[in-house]
């Protein structure tokens, strides 16, 4: 599945050009423009499933580096200073990552 198959392109093109340029990333904004924080649990698990490259039930902060390019290839990689703050906003538990289970992307969209 793709993530167009849950998430309207022009939604999606939308977000990430809010966000071009680098530090401009405020995942509230990304999310909600990008349509996600009005979808239902099971379309934020199956969109949680597209960003889990590695497919282990977390997001780590490798992966959250590339969040913007799982949207579109041609997007941006977030910055450290992003890519952390984006992190330590969604780790609800401390252990370095953001897990499926309970909410969705931590404190972010809750089930």
């Amino acid at each position: 599945m793709a993530i167009t198959d849950i998430l309207s392109t022009k939604d999606i093109e939308s977000a990430l050009s809010s966000c071009q340029a680098a530090d401009s990333f405020n995942y509230k904004s990304f999310f909600s423009t990008v349509g996600l924080s009005s979808k239902t649990p099971d379309q934020i698990k199956v969109v949680f499933g597209i960003l889990d490259q590695d497919n282990s039930g977390f997001i780590e902060e490798e992966e959250l580096q590339l969040f913007l390019k799982m949207f579109s290839s041609s997007a941006r990689v977030l910055t450290a200073a992003e890519t952390k703050a984006f992190l330590a906003a969604g780790d609800i538990d401390g252990d370095g990552k953001i897990g499926v289970e309970g909410q969705i992307f931590g404190n972010f969209i809750e089930l």
